[in-house]
């Protein structure tokens, strides 16, 4: 009973977003009003709830049934220019409503998916993490010093990467043993330090392309610094009753200097391509390849994270099919709202909405979207990465009730910000000069559209 009990609390959980954005048309069946792909979608996420050790097969089944439902009963779904876009070959309208199709955003969270595998990997053969005990504490403190670097790391590198560098420190200054509530909140926050940082996390970024300010989204971390504080110290002191962190380093470590370089230039080169190309994983693989030439690569890396990546870009190929025109009117309500949603659905889309619709305080909206997937490991692709070294963490159900604080601290953090900050919508992020540019024709390589990973 209580096994049953809870896989329905569970599904109950991950369809009530469906319910909020689903809407039927004459045109397309529906099933109580909601139209079937909306269905289709839900049940392949309450699949990957329930049958957690199946997660890869389950998703592809269901990208499966939404593309064929999509080909046979509706009629105004365009394949080609869903993934390949409607722009000439070579060219590309500065438009958001003239992308280059979902092509772009996959295959650069696919590269960085693979490349901070590969990151994380020569970030633990450097031994750096072996000889962080000399540094951290040896109670409580360790976890909660190791989950605010973490935070802070992401605020100017990719969640992704910051996220698999805390989680192979945890690995090592845990001896293997790291509770689910402590990966929760190392993926927390790695999400929550992105928020505020237009180079820190693809929401952010897209707001930024789009003509956002980036000082605007800033105010995030009024939000996301409350967050940290609660959902750290719960965290840390789950991990220090689960294991304690190791004392002492031990004697006598070499630093291989040039596996940390190696490290260095894929950070360095992932944040260049980012700001220049909005493509940041040409950036990671440039400098993986680089660093071949001096060391030896651990390529078995890639195969290890290859079904986790690919089961990750086929839950976004999905969300990007669901066919949601609209976000309900902004408010503070509303986004905080789209945190919960963003936990499940994926929040790529739905910032893309937000944008269109405007009207939105940019600072609390990155802080919901950004965070928001941290509450389901793989409501986020710092969660889904970070999976695939900590398989335990892929079970919704021990996620949600081991990182019970990071949902908390969600609510208390989005309840500081209308506290300090209020809601201050901004009514257009679009100046002039953007407006014009927005339907310049320009010569592109096809990865405009594409940002750091959420």
């Amino acid at each position: 009973m209580s096994k049953i009990l809870k896989f329905s609390a569970t599904g109950i959980f991950l369809m009530l977003p469906f319910f909020l954005f689903s809407q039927s048309t004459g045109e397309v069946p529906a099933i109580g009003g909601i139209r079937f792909e909306f269905i289709l979608f839900a049940l392949t996420l309450v699949s990957v709830a329930l049958f957690h050790h199946h997660t890869l097969k389950v998703a592809l089944i269901g990208l499966t049934s939404i593309l064929v439902f999509k080909f046979i009963f509706d009629p105004g779904y365009d394949f080609l220019e869903h993934f390949l876009g409607h722009t000439p070959l070579g060219e590309q309208i500065v438009d958001k409503e003239a992308r280059s199709g979902e092509w772009a955003i996959l295959l650069n969270l696919f590269g960085l998916l693979l490349g901070f595998a590969v990151l994380a990997k020569h970030f633990e053969d450097s031994k750096v993490p072996e000889f962080l005990p000399k540094f951290l504490p040896d109670d409580w403190k360790g976890p909660l010093v190791l989950l605010v670097m973490v935070f802070v790391m992401s605020s100017f590198l990719d969640n992704i990467a910051a996220a698999m560098i805390g989680g192979t420190i945890a690995l090592v200054v845990f001896k293997g043993k790291v509770h689910i509530g402590y990966i929760a909140a190392l993926v927390a926050a790695s999400n929550a330090g992105g928020s505020g940082s237009v180079v820190g996390d693809t929401t952010t970024t897209m707001m930024w392309i789009d003509g956002v300010d980036a000082t605007w989204v800033i105010p995030a971390y009024v939000a996301a610094i409350p967050a940290l504080i609660f959902f750290a110290f719960f965290g840390a002191k789950q991990q220090d009753k689960f294991n304690r962190i190791q004392k002492d380093a031990p004697e006598n470590i070499k630093i291989d200097y040039v596996k940390l370089l190696i490290v260095a230039g894929i950070l360095v080169l992932t944040i260049v391509t980012n700001v220049l190309f909005d493509f940041p994983a040409f950036g990671v693989w440039v400098a993986i390849l680089l660093g071949a030439f001096v060391r030896k690569t651990p390529w078995h890396e890639v195969k290890t994270a290859l079904p986790g990546s690919v089961f990750l870009l086929s839950l976004v190929t999905a969300a990007s099919m669901m066919p949601v025109n609209e976000l309900p009117e902004a408010s503070w309500v509303s986004a905080i709202i789209l945190g919960f949603v963003s936990a499940v659905f994926d929040n790529i889309p739905l910032t893309k909405l937000a944008l269109d619709q405007g009207g939105y305080d940019w600072g609390l909206l990155a802080y919901s979207v950004g965070f928001g997937g941290s509450m389901i490991w793989f409501g986020s692709s710092a969660g889904v990465a970070i999976s695939n070294k900590f398989p335990e963490a892929k079970s919704v159900f021990n996620w949600v009730k081991s990182g019970w604080h990071v949902a908390v601290g969600y609510v208390i953090g989005a309840a500081v910000f209308m506290l300090v900050l209020g809601w201050n919508p901004h009514a257009s992020h679009k100046s002039e000069k953007h407006h014009d540019e927005k339907h310049e024709v320009v010569p592109t390589t096809g990865t405009e559209d594409v940002s750091s990973v959420h």
